[in-house]
């Protein structure tokens, strides 16, 4: 009568080292990354033409002075309300 247990592969020590994990640090170096290329494709898309970082910035680079008092007014009015 034959041997009816099947015998599993033989298994070499270093032939598929456990993978090493990263660091908590290294992922959160990745998820920073992330978050600074989302961050960076937003605002590259609200200073197209017609968008409201585009507009903003038009105001101010042809009303400078005016844009300092209504960003002013607008602290004062934020600082108040705390």
């Amino acid at each position: 009568m034959m041997n009816d247990r099947v015998e599993p592969p033989y298994v070499y020590d270093g032939l598929d080292p456990a993978p090493r994990r990263k660091s908590i640090f290294a992922d959160l170096a990745d998820g920073v990354k992330i978050v600074a290329a989302s961050v960076s494709d937003a605002i590259e898309k609200g200073r197209q033409p017609g968008m409201p970082l585009s507009v903003i910035s038009n105001v101010a680079r042809e009303a400078p002075l005016a844009s300092l008092s209504v960003a002013f007014l607008l602290g004062v009015m934020v600082a108040r309300r705390r």
